[in-house]
């Protein structure tokens, strides 16, 4: 069987027909910050604290640059309305944003257009894209959406320039999160109801084990966590959430 019959072949999909239709339906509130996605909103500032800190290290920029990505690509994949590719274009990347919802690529879209900020999204299979040599990848939130982990992350491996930094994130499959991300924040209307799935949560050891499976080292992972007086901040705590870096080997 040649490459291009086995990419269209059902085993080669990742994209979830449901998850998909899940997240679409949210594509109209998506940038409302008191909207169905008011938790990206107060997550965004977090998983940005780390990127911008990792990207100086890998990079060799200074945490002073308004544009440490001018000249890099950068793509973003299940990227939604654009929450995560607006602040790297900011920071001078040309960016690429892919989603499973056609809604959310169109609301993206229309907001960039907005903004005055020239993004490319597309919608569809990541891997049947053609989609190649990225500086930078990122993927967050997503690998508990997809049908085939390992397929997907081989996929943004595929994407990323050999000498390229990627960034995963990932609630932790822990009984602390399947109370406070599934139970509690469904049940009380912070997240939508159906949005997360405990049992396709990653621990941090099956995603490094995936990454190796793509030919990726992970990097020391980073918890997302939560207190009442401090809110979500970055911690040494992997309990709920988590946010690591991938590299090629």
């Amino acid at each position: 069987m040649d490459n291009a019959t086995a990419s269209n072949t059902p085993s080669r999909a990742t994209i979830d027909p449901k998850e998909a239709a899940h997240f679409g339906a949210m594509a109209a509130e998506w940038w409302d910050p008191k909207g169905s996605s008011a938790m990206l909103h107060k997550l965004n500032p977090v998983r940005l604290a780390f990127i911008r800190a990792e990207i100086d290290r890998h990079f060799s920029t200074d945490s002073r640059m308004l544009r440490p990505l001018a000249g890099k690509r950068a793509l973003d994949a299940g990227c939604g309305a654009g929450l995560l590719c607006e602040p790297l274009a900011r920071l001078g990347a040309a960016v690429t944003g892919v989603d499973a919802a056609a809604e959310n690529v169109a609301s993206a879209r229309s907001h960039a257009e907005a903004m005055g900020l020239p993004i490319a999204y597309r919608h569809g299979e990541l891997g049947q894209l053609g989609l190649s040599g990225f500086d930078l990848v990122c993927s967050l939130e997503v690998i508990e959406h997809v049908t085939d982990k390992a397929l997907f992350i081989g996929q943004l491996a595929e994407a990323m320039a050999d000498d390229g930094l990627m960034f995963l994130s990932c609630p932790n499959r822990t009984p602390a999160s399947r109370l406070l991300l599934v139970e509690a924040a469904e049940r009380l209307g912070k997240v939508p109801r159906g949005t997360h799935d405990w049992k396709e949560f990653a621990t941090p050891d099956e995603l490094r084990d995936l990454a190796a499976g793509a030919g990726l080292v992970l990097g020391e992972p980073k918890g997302i966590a939560w207190s009442p007086t401090a809110g979500l901040h970055l911690s040494d705590d992997l309990s709920l959430n988590f946010i690591a870096t991938a590299r090629k080997i």
